[in-house]
């Protein structure tokens, strides 16, 4: 039976999944230091997948192995699509530049919602919505210095390719979860494509892969841990409760969650202009979340 729309409690959720998105690629930055990028994607998902068994297990749920189209490809847009090109992306990029991705990830949401669904955003939605696109993109490009950034590096288009892998994932994601628990959603997706990731780890394992490095070490057990997993126990039940393309709004500030994150766990000073566009793609959000969604 589908969840009852409860569009507060979805907010609440989705801003608990930002959060923890929000340290992705901070954390991947660090990973880097040791493993490759595709390693990182595929290993996290192995990662994941066995701790998405032992809850499944552990909840009493049968069939553990059952996968669908809709678990298989919101697996491969997820579980290693999304990883993937961002780790990709962040090879050749700079981390704080990865904003772009943050940047496109709510409007490319509500469009797969519009194309998949039967949600039906309204003109006003679209608008704030674009606007709100529009900031964040705006102040990644621009500096507080004025100058602009370059982005001929090809390290941008597999964060655009990133970003649509996680848009596609995220709404086919929400439409199970308004069957399915949001918990269990990610964990059988993780389970539906753990044979393939287990496959592509061992044929990128290398040699120094064995010796563990404290600091990449935990950033790959947070990428597996909350990034890949417990992130989406509220990420998928805040967007089927609120409305995918609603909820999936709050991405725009995922920018500003990393940035806090960075100033608090690597010493960055905030400026005076990333604060005013915070204020300003927070105005966007509130207003997108009061217009009509048929």
């Amino acid at each position: 039976m589908d969840q009852v729309r409860n569009v507060p409690l979805g907010f609440a959720l989705g801003f608990i999944g930002i959060v923890i998105f929000g340290a992705t690629l901070p954390a991947t930055v660090f990973a880097l230091d040791v493993y490759g990028p595709l390693f990182i994607a595929s290993a996290r998902a192995v990662a994941a997948g066995v701790l998405a068994i032992i809850v499944l297990l552990a909840l009493g749920r049968k069939r553990i192995f059952r996968p669908n189209w809709r678990l298989l490809l919101a697996g491969a847009m997820v579980t290693f699509g999304f990883p993937a090109f961002s780790s990709l992306g962040m090879v050749s990029v700079p981390a704080s530049d990865g904003g772009v991705v943050l940047g496109i990830l709510p409007l490319a949401t509500a469009m797969f919602a519009a194309l998949l669904t039967a949600e039906r955003p309204g003109g006003a939605f679209w608008a704030w919505a674009m606007l709100g696109t529009v900031l964040v993109i705006w102040f990644v490009i621009g500096q507080d210095g004025g100058a602009a950034r370059d982005f001929s590096n090809p390290g941008y288009l597999w964060l655009l390719a990133s970003a649509v892998s996680a848009a596609l994932g995220y709404v086919v994601m929400a439409e199970l979860s308004k069957s399915m628990p949001g918990w269990e959603v990610i964990c059988r997706v993780l389970v539906a494509c753990l044979p393939f990731n287990l496959v592509i780890s061992v044929l990128l394992w290398e040699p120094g892969y064995a010796v563990i490095e404290p600091v990449p070490a935990l950033a790959l057990a947070y990428h597996a841990v909350f990034s890949m997993f417990l992130g989406f126990f509220a990420w998928n039940a805040g967007l089927a409760l609120g409305g995918i393309a609603r909820v999936g709004q709050i991405q725009l500030m995922q920018i500003f969650v990393t940035i806090g994150l960075s100033v608090w766990l690597l010493g960055e000073t905030v400026t005076p202009r990333t604060l005013i566009f915070a204020c300003a793609v927070a105005a966007t959000v509130w207003f997108g979340r009061r217009a009509r969604i048929g």
